[in-house]
């Protein structure tokens, strides 16, 4: 039996035992030396289900998607898989600056922690042992490749489905025993793959292809399939009855390995299982740069459909998908290419870079839509998510979204602005606006037992408390589903079927006009100061912050930008029923007692005498 069939069959027995022995784990590390860097981990904290090391057939081991271009790459850049793929964060997944530097920091944090990390960046090396050491000094030019074409095009489905799957999986299945996964426990990478080369796509290329040995499967066309690496867990931490985390034993695996057990660090998958998207199609216009007017599964936003070659020696595909894998990156990509600077090795030819940044910009701008109104005196913005997840998701670290609002008077100068940013330090003004972002840290017990600071913490692999989520959620948002997914609003509210936010804006005396903008940001100055300050191994973090700074500090995008005329409200009619009278006197002495920011009528951010002087002075003066 080997040792992570072992290891998840005592697991199985211990059952209850295991989750008691958490807290004495814990326990153990704060009184050995007061708690410490790095956590002595091992592989087999970070072991999951799936196809293991020296699993695929030794004759068939993942080949580089360079093999694959001589048939699907140069002949069409904006649509051809190679071209497309290359200039996606998939084809660069493994050569990310940020990622590099994030995985050093994480070995430095738990020992081993860079194997789960290889496995989703880059599955050829976990696949081949080369994850091992696990600062990546053992990856060949074929890993580099990261999530490559033979990796996507060798998945199979965990979930055998008699009529539906190709009849071999249900034999390569049952030959991974106890480490075949099931759909909760497919997660962070921990994937089944086709032991031999049978390349795997939607279609049937009938008797007479040769090219390569293929098979017909419908999994890649299915969401289930983004969840491998989409929905990512920490699997060191195992959840608790009172909704914490605790460490597990140390040298085990995860009890479970189900996904919804494990710390949760993203869960853009299932976030998209509890929206709308995943019961039915949901209309979207013109948006995400395809052909349907109607999007349901992962593949649809971010794989449009085109009519277009899916091979150079083939006709036109009526439905085909673009391997553009479009997503909310943008500089990442000039930061590879001047870090990497052959573009044969690396398929980033400059073109190919700036198409990609141009789609993920349009497709940021294609996420969202924003709404300007007047409730009362006061400017509201409403953001609404367009997407089947929320807005944003992904990696927590480091992304945010947030409202910028100008006033501007009638001389055409700006009064007063909220969520200012200064593209030359980088630093945001946060006080003043409404920020959409997901932070994590570590809880008092992971404090002691490693000596950090309680409370939030760019430190991910330690990390085991969500202390802020106000991202904005999916069209089919219920509280309930989302917590089940590990994925709760937390320090701020949204109602059940609420997938849109409101933000009300003081509109200042004097203005005329705002101008309102929805700003994202990959990678704030906060985060990349983190990489380069708490690196002790090696240049990644300096590295990862030279290119951040060469290539504008990551710029911000502009989801959506309004311009809004402002007609002089009646700043006195307070309930907004169009008449003075003592109602509006009531609401306005109760606003001011309770210091509610109606009643800061001067926008001075205080409640005193001059409030009370400006509604008076309206008060009498009546309304136009």
């Amino acid at each position: 039996m080997n040792s992570s069939i072992r290891h998840r069959t005592l697991l199985k027995k211990s059952g209850i035992v295991c989750g008691l022995a958490v807290g004495a784990t814990f326990a153990a590390l704060a009184l050995a030396g007061g708690g410490g860097l790095p956590v002595p981990t091992t592989l087999n904290d970070f072991a999951l289900p799936g196809t293991q090391t020296g699993g695929l057939d030794v004759e068939h081991p993942i080949v580089g998607a360079d093999t694959c271009a001589s048939c699907h790459g140069f002949y069409d850049e904006v649509h051809d898989p190679y071209s497309t793929w290359s200039a996606s964060m998939m084809g660069q997944s493994m050569r990310d600056p940020i990622f590099l530097a994030a995985m050093t920091i994480a070995n430095q944090d738990a020992d081993f922690a860079g194997a789960l990390c290889i496995r989703c960046h880059a599955p050829s090396a976990f696949l081949e042992g080369r994850h091992v050491p696990t600062d990546a000094s053992a990856i060949s030019d074929i890993d580099m490749m990261g999530v490559s074409c033979n990796v996507c095009h060798r998945m199979v489905d965990p979930v055998y489905t008699p009529g539906t799957s190709p009849m071999i999986d249900e034999s390569i299945l049952m030959d991974l025993g106890s480490d075949a996964p099931t759909q909760d426990q497919s997660h962070s990478a921990a994937i089944v793959f086709d032991p031999m080369d049978r390349r795997r796509g939607p279609y049937d290329e009938g008797p007479n292809f040769f090219y390569h040995e293929w098979v017909q499967d419908p999994f890649i066309q299915d969401s289930r399939m983004c969840a491998s690496c989409h929905d990512v867990s920490n699997p060191i931490f195992t959840a608790q009855p009172d909704g914490t985390y605790a460490l597990n034993n140390l040298d085990e695996m995860h009890p479970t390995g189900n996904v919804y057990e494990t710390f949760p660090e993203q869960r853009t998958y299932s976030e998209w299982l509890m929206s709308d998207f995943a019961q039915a199609p949901v209309a979207i216009g013109d948006r995400y740069e395809t052909q349907l007017t109607e999007v349901s599964s992962c593949q649809d936003c971010h794989m449009p459909e085109v009519e277009a070659q899916a091979c150079f020696f083939e006709d036109a595909r009526p439905q085909y998908s673009t391997h553009s894998f479009s997503g909310a990156n943008n500089w990442v990509l000039r930061a590879v290419r001047e870090l990497n600077p052959n573009d044969f090795v690396t398929g980033l030819l400059p073109e190919l870079v700036d198409q990609a940044i141009g789609r993920n910009e349009e497709m940021m701008r294609d996420a969202s839509d924003m709404e300007l109104s007047m409730v009362g005196g006061n400017l509201n913005v409403r953001i609404i998510n367009q997407t089947g997840h929320k807005l944003p998701t992904g990696y927590p670290e480091g992304r945010r979204m947030w409202i910028n609002v100008q006033f501007f008077d009638a001389s055409d100068a700006i009064i007063a602005e909220h969520g200012a940013y200064d593209d030359m330090t980088a630093e945001l003004t946060t006080a003043d606006t409404k920020v959409y972002e997901m932070k994590i840290g570590l809880d008092a017990a992971m404090s002691v037992a490693t000596g950090l600071p309680e409370g939030e913490s760019f430190h991910l692999t330690l990390a085991n408390k969500v202390f802020k989520d106000n991202r904005i959620p999916p069209r089919g948002f219920t509280n309930a589903n989302f917590e089940s997914i590990q994925s709760p609003v937390i320090g701020y509210s949204y109602a059940d079927g609420q997938y849109w936010d409101d933000t009300q804006f003081v509109v200042p005396a004097g203005a005329v006009r705002a101008d309102v903008k929805l700003r994202y940001q990959l990678t704030t100055k906060e985060y990349i100061e983190f990489l380069r300050d708490t690196n002790v191994t090696n240049s990644a973090g300096q590295d990862v912050y030279d290119q951040w700074v060469l290539h504008g500090k990551s710029p911000v995008i502009d989801m959506d930008v309004e311009s809004m005329g402002i007609t002089p409200p009646c700043v006195a009619d307070l309930n907004g029923d169009g008449v003075l009278n003592f109602f509006d006197v009531s609401v306005f002495l109760n606003a001011y007692n309770g210091m509610d920011p109606i009643a800061d009528l001067n926008g001075d951010g205080m409640f005193n005498f001059f409030d009370v002087s400006v509604f008076l002075n309206a008060y009498n003066a009546g309304c136009p």
